[in-house]
């Protein structure tokens, strides 16, 4: 009798193969292994198309010489607030080392976030962009005020987040200007990942409504007519269903004297539903990036030179807090609690946002993050926006 096949839920790797990027096709085999100074690694081999490849190909830790352990260790220190200069001050690797393992790592979350970030059932996203700079305060190419125009790379830039405040997931990150071609970007991201049309919270920035209503709502060309002149301009309609509501601070110097709430858009539905405006959780977001990212430090001399860096780490991170950093407003009782002895036994399970959003069923350890390889299971048809 024929053993049966064992799903190694790996993919196979070659683009002109017919089971590219599938897992569980059966079609992938062990065949041998080889010896690494991080350990024992296996070769696969796909049975359709003969491609051999190592059980790291396409991850983080594919073809390095540097020791695995040593490898991880560097990315965490980028995600607990280290500079390069630290880095290469403890472990004597340089900027540029490092920096290539940060590129890997973002686009391993990038490949991560395109396959699991889709189709959530999301009913309210709370949005903000938080300040930071790139190289200097102020662009080159800033003609009046401190903001940075839309085509520049320096001075200030701001990262646009949009947050789950129901499961505390990072839907997107992104790092620009504070332009209305940013905010597009960022709720095209959302739609992306999110399935219906979701509520929105924010501050009193004015692009988002404009940046929603483009995004899910109808765009109306008027017919054209034989009249002489310059022809009418289309518009979008908003959604009917749509819930837009702001959070307006006031201050006066740096205190906080007043707070406005307003609805834009949807106030029958969103009494209906009996929601509350507020961006508390996402602020609170904010101040973690803070903590975790070095280059948004205050009065630091860490920030990063190019856009694409910071982008870089907040992408990693975005991956990282989705995925392999439990939250503990998210913790719930252990089942196994009732009836135990035992003192100092946890009785708590932790749990991730992307746990809490039934992307996972577990806490991703840290090399998980760096080496996991989300293929497409047979018959996958995407149904992102």
């Amino acid at each position: 009798m024929a053993r049966p096949k064992k799903n190694w839920q790996q993919p196979c790797p070659n683009p002109s193969c017919s089971a590219y990027e599938l897992i569980g096709f059966s079609n992938i085999s062990a065949i041998a292994t080889y010896v690494t100074q991080s350990g024992v690694r296996r070769i696969f081999r796909c049975q359709l198309c003969n491609e051999q490849f190592s059980e790291t190909r396409d991850t983080v830790l594919f073809g390095l010489h540097t020791p695995e352990a040593e490898v991880i260790k560097v990315l965490k220190m980028l995600l607990v607030g280290n500079d390069l200069q630290d880095i290469h001050f403890v472990l004597g690797f340089t900027e540029e080392t490092v920096l290539k393992w940060l590129d890997r790592s973002a686009r391993q979350v990038e490949a991560i976030n395109s396959r699991l970030l889709r189709d959530l059932p999301v009913k309210q996203v709370q949005l903000d962009e938080m300040w930071a700079f790139i190289a200097r305060k102020r662009s080159i190419l800033a003609t009046e005020g401190l903001e940075s125009p839309e085509q520049a790379e320096d001075g200030r830039q701001w990262i646009w987040i949009g947050l789950d405040p129901d499961t505390r997931l990072m839907l997107a990150a992104t790092v620009g200007p504070r332009t209305m071609a940013m905010a597009k970007n960022l709720i095209a991201l959302i739609a992306a990942t999110v399935c219906g049309l979701p509520a929105f919270f924010s501050d009193g920035l004015g692009s988002y409504y404009r940046a929603i209503v483009e995004t899910f709502g109808t765009f109306h060309k008027p017919e054209p007519t034989n009249n002489r002149g310059r022809p009418k301009k289309g518009w979008y309609e908003a959604p009917p269903n749509l819930i837009y509501g702001q959070l307006v601070k006031e201050h006066s110097g740096r205190r906080l004297v007043g707070i406005t709430k307003r609805i834009i858009s949807g106030a029958e539905e969103f009494a209906r539903q009996g929601l509350k405006i507020s961006t508390s959780l996402i602020e609170r977001l904010n101040l973690t990036l803070r903590g975790a990212l070095a280059p948004l430090t205050r009065k630091g001399l860490s920030f990063c030179k190019k856009r694409e860096r910071l982008q870089q780490r907040t992408t990693f991170f975005q991956g990282f807090y989705n995925f392999a950093r439990p939250h503990m407003s998210l913790r719930r009782a252990s089942p196994d609690r009732e009836g135990s002895r035992h003192l100092f036994e946890r009785i708590y399970e932790e749990r991730t946002p992307a746990m809490a959003a039934g992307i996972t069923e577990h806490v991703w350890t840290f090399r998980e993050l760096l080496t996991a390889k989300i293929g497409r299971p047979p018959g996958f048809q995407s149904t992102r926006r």
